[in-house]
């Protein structure tokens, strides 16, 4: 391996895992200094101050924070998180069996986002000024304005309440195992078409503008008239030198993107009441689940440095020169 590659891997790799460390040290004190603690569901107003103690001891929240973040972060070097205190059970499995959907539903839904993008930045391109042009431009400033939780409610009290379509939550129906594969597969279909919508629409627009503005600017650069003016076809000089150009830059945009629904789809989730880590996360905040927290939020940000170390490595294949850039 190059030796500027190399040095440009170690620098990101290092930044990544001190920025995680960061994260959740960040996380776990402005968890465990907010009022109230988590032995309160536990415990009755009849039971003894001892009964009390004694939870708290098992908890291990009778020592102080600095005590209990020294042991934190012993733990983390382990490999450890803790046991969830609702679950009873190691912070990674319960995580996985949530994050397990979440990969999948975003995979999904970001796959969605970068193929409908394209076409979209594709077709308004090449009727560039024209009508269809227009109104994809100003209707994806409105869709990428409007908030994902309005635009789920909406979705669920036009095609849900109104029109009986689609569910209105969860992931399958009540009689799910009594259906035939294709039964079973369709189901999964109806219960998950809001909810992509929800969680798509927003990245389309996105996608869209920025490929779009970007195949504009590289057309109007002088070697695109060069390529013209020597006699190249529109289709060759899009594809073999338009494209290619306007990609790149969207690169560390979609790292990011994929990075942000891989880490928990936190709002669409709770909306639509998908058993996902964004839902997780929230339940886990509410019930001051500490160690479930900080598990939560260390997956998350360790996805979202995964995805952006990947985005990375392909704008380094596609150019040299990012490679200085990483240096920096």
């Amino acid at each position: 391996m190059n030796k500027d590659i190399l040095k440009a891997l170690t620098k990101r790799i290092v930044s990544s895992i001190v920025t995680i460390l960061l994260l959740i040290s960040f996380l776990f004190i402005l968890v465990r200094l907010s009022p109230g603690d988590p032995t309160q569901k536990f415990l009755s107003p009849d039971f003894s101050p001892e009964l009390k103690q004694q939870v708290m001891a098992n908890f291990k929240l009778d020592q102080s924070v600095t005590e209990q973040y020294l042991n934190f972060l012993g733990n983390i070097f382990r490999g450890d998180f803790g046991v969830s205190y609702d679950y009873r059970m190691p912070v990674f499995s319960v995580i996985w069996q949530f994050l397990s959907f979440t990969l999948v539903f975003t995979s999904i839904s970001f796959l969605i986002q970068i193929f409908l993008s394209y076409y979209f930045a594709l077709k308004s391109i090449k009727k560039s000024g024209g009508l269809l042009d227009k109104l994809l431009s100003k209707s994806s400033l409105v869709v990428y304005a409007t908030p994902s939780f309005v635009l789920g409610v909406f979705l669920i009290f036009i095609f849900s309440a109104k029109l009986d379509l689609f569910p209105s939550a969860g992931l399958k129906s009540l009689d799910f195992d009594s259906f035939s594969f294709l039964g079973k597969l369709w189901d999964y279909i109806i219960h998950l078409t809001l909810p992509l919508i929800t969680l798509s629409l927003a990245g389309i627009a996105m996608f869209y503008k920025y490929l779009r503005d970007n195949l504009e600017e590289v057309y109007r650069q002088d070697f695109i008239l060069n390529l013209r003016a020597s006699g190249y076809s529109e289709s060759t000089i899009l594809k073999k030198h338009v494209l290619p150009n306007a990609v790149r830059p969207l690169i560390s945009v979609a790292g990011i993107e994929l990075g942000i629904l891989l880490g928990g789809t936190l709002i669409t989730e709770v909306i639509f009441g998908l058993p996902g880590m964004g839902r997780l996360m929230m339940t886990s905040i509410f019930s001051r689940d500490y160690p479930l927290v900080v598990g939560c939020a260390f997956v998350a940000g360790l996805l979202m440095i995964i995805t952006n170390f990947i985005a990375d490595l392909v704008k380094m294949k596609m150019d040299k020169r990012m490679i200085k850039g990483l240096m920096n």
